[in-house]
């Protein structure tokens, strides 16, 4: 029964797509948090040039 079980590989597939899914969704969250991180910077940085150059 268990040798059985051991070599029955139904449901291998879905589970190598989901542990893939799940890693670009993780890259995705890092790679988006640090993006932010810069678009918050930069927009930042355009509001201090904008108060200093306005009188």
């Amino acid at each position: 029964m268990i040798l059985k079980l051991h070599k029955d590989e139904a449901g291998q597939g879905l589970v190598e797509y989901a542990l893939i899914i799940a890693l670009i969704a993780f890259a995705a969250v890092v790679g988006m948090n640090s993006l932010a991180t810069d678009i918050n910077t930069a927009f930042s940085k355009i509001g201090s040039v904008l108060d200093v150059n306005i009188p």
